[in-house]
């Protein structure tokens, strides 16, 4: 009989390590949406310094949408993204 290859088996990661991967992966993700959402909050800020109401209610409706992607991608927790909400809704109200 002719020899035959031994056949490669794919290496398995072991468990241990195969969660640090998917934590790192995680982490890198979660890091770039809460510099976006920073970004957001910033661009709010600034707009009401500017007192455009047109573009102070675009702006905070964006960070609202980001807050509450967060939530559900559990980024955020409930409470976090309505407490900074809600601050930023007085904000904007506030005739500065």
């Amino acid at each position: 009989m002719a020899k035959e290859a031994p056949v490669k088996k794919k290496e398995r990661v072991p468990t241990p390590l195969k969660r640090d991967l998917q934590n790192e992966k995680r982490r890198l993700r979660n890091k770039a949406f809460k510099s976006s959402v920073r970004t957001a909050i910033r661009q709010f800020e600034e707009t009401v310094a500017k007192k455009d109401p047109a573009l102070i209610t675009e702006r905070l409706n964006e960070v609202y949408s980001l807050m509450d992607k967060g939530v559900k991608k559990g980024v955020y927790k409930l409470n976090k993204a309505s407490r900074t909400k809600s601050r930023l809704a007085a904000h904007a109200a506030i005739p500065a």
